[in-house]
Order: structure tokens, then sequence, then C-alpha cells
């Protein structure tokens, strides 16, 4: 099996790239652009995959409110085009999504599952959920994946970074720190998500599907963890969204069900296993 894997240097698909099984073909955005439609599909055209898996996406959430073309362009219409190009080619396609795609419903208390219809409250969430949209609506073999609060050791020391590390850097700073406390999720260890679609990818699963580490936390309670797992004795307390003052929207409640991934055979471990296991594979970097 022949894989193309777009958005290759990025957290997700370093860790991708080494657990897919097959030939997989790596490939950044200076190889092969999104945005370029002509070059995409010679590109794609060329290597003839069985499957492309696009790790590639614009994930600026704030400034996304203010230049929605840059996120649309990326995550919808350029998702579109590859959607076409691989369903011309017969191949599957891989497309990631996220939790931002719900959110409206601000009174929600338990995980959405693959068959809740999606709200998103921000620019990105909607470019995204409009993506969604173009590949299954497009291309015939798609798996779309839905995860959330990604995060992973190749974003140590890296230009994107993670919530992590700055959880960490902000910490060598030694000042008390206020943590949005309002807003439940389940941050999501690169690694895992990426074995996990793996043995999705080589098992054959198509249609949407929500993978996220198991659980469910705010950011506040995801910090305080990050902090008592590091040692760090810095002051953090809770404070609101509307306190935090970000221009987008975020979902209130965004805890994705598994139900589906277990019955694909795949499991996930907790979030806070997870995330130690993160702290402990940062430091072999």
């Amino acid at each position: 099996m022949k894989i193309a894997l777009l958005g290759a240097a990025g957290q997700l698909g370093k860790d991708l790239a080494p657990r897919l099984r097959g030939e997989v073909v790596p490939l950044t955005r200076a190889e092969c652009d999104l945005t370029n439609p002509d070059r995409l599909r010679d590109t794609l055209a060329d290597i003839r995959p069985d499957v492309v898996v696009n790790c590639a996406a614009y994930n600026l959430v704030d400034q996304a409110e203010s230049t929605p073309e840059a996120a649309f362009a990326v995550n919808t219409f350029a998702v579109r085009s590859l959607a076409q190009v691989c369903d011309s080619l017969g191949c599957l396609l891989v497309q990631y999504s996220t939790d931002y795609v719900f959110g409206l419903d601000a009174g929600r208390s338990t995980p959405w599952t693959e068959a809740d219809g999606p709200g998103p409250v921000s620019v990105y969430g909607t470019s995204k959920l409009a993506g969604e949209y173009a590949v299954r609506a497009t291309c015939e073999r798609h798996l779309v994946i839905r995860t959330c609060g990604l995060y992973g050791v190749w974003g140590v020391g890296g230009k994107g970074g993670n919530f992590v590390e700055t959880m960490l850097k902000l910490a060598e700073v030694g000042k008390p720190l206020r943590i949005v406390g309002d807003q439940r999720c389940t941050p999501s260890y690169t690694a895992d998500v990426a074995e996990a679609s793996a043995r999705l990818i080589e098992r054959g699963t198509t249609g949407l599907l929500h993978l996220t580490n198991a659980g469910d936390c705010t950011w506040f309670e995801f910090a305080s963890e990050i902090f008592r797992l590091a040692g760090s004795n810095v002051e953090v307390s809770a404070i609101t969204s509307k306190e935090f003052g970000r221009p987008a929207g975020r979902p209130p409640y965004s805890a994705l069900a598994l139900d589906r991934l277990a019955d694909e055979g795949v499991t996930m471990r907790d979030w806070r296993d997870a995330l130690a296991a993160y702290l402990r594979e940062r430091t072999q970097r």
C-alpha cells in the first residue's frame, strides 16, 4: 500500500509517518501546497497512492476571525480540490477535522457522537466543517477523523509549539497563571492519535469517526495536571472564557464520544496517562 502524507512536517504528520504500514511518501507544503490545485493534481497523479492522508490545515483560530478567506482557502476550498483529485484517482482520502465543529449547544454535557448535528461558533470551526462536507460529498472513499487539542513531541522547541509547551514555558517565568476553566474537551497526544489512525487505515475504515484520548477536562484542569506531573509549584487559577477575551468563540463542551472507535477495535488511554507519556518522551528528544 502506497500512502501520500500531506502536512508531513507538522506534529501529527511526523508522528504518523513512522506508524503507517506501507510505502509512505511524505509531502511538506513546499513539495505539495494544498492551495495550488494544479500542482496538487500533478503530484498525486505521479505518486498514484492508494491512500492520501491530509494533516495540513489552517489552525490559527483567533486570526481566522479577521482573515476568514485564509481559513476557508486551506480548510475548505483546498480540501475540496484534494477530494476531487482523490476521487478521480480512486484512492482513500483521510481528512482530519476538529471538535470545534461543535459549540452552538452551550448546555451540552455529554460527549458528542458522529450522529449529532454540528454547530460551530467560530470561523475556524465553520471552515473545518465545510471541509468535512466537501470530502464527504466529493470523494467516495473517505475517512474524516475529528480530534481535539493536539500536542506532540515534534512541537517541543518548534515554531508551532503546543499547549503543554506553552504552559511549561510560562511556569519557568514564575508568575501566577490564569487558565480558562469553562471549556471542557479532551486534549490528545499526537502519538496516540497517529497510532490509532494507522490502525484504522490498515483496517480500511471509512466514514466519519471521532478520535481523541479518553476522558475530558477543562484547560485549567489540564494545565494543573501538567504542572503536577512536571513538579512545578506555579500558582494557577481558573477564569472564564469571557475573562480571557479571545476573538474566536470556543465550544464550552466538546468532548467526543469514542463508541464508534471502539467498534473498530481501537481503545484510547486516558488523557492523564497520555500526558504523562508525553512528558517522559519529550525529555528524550
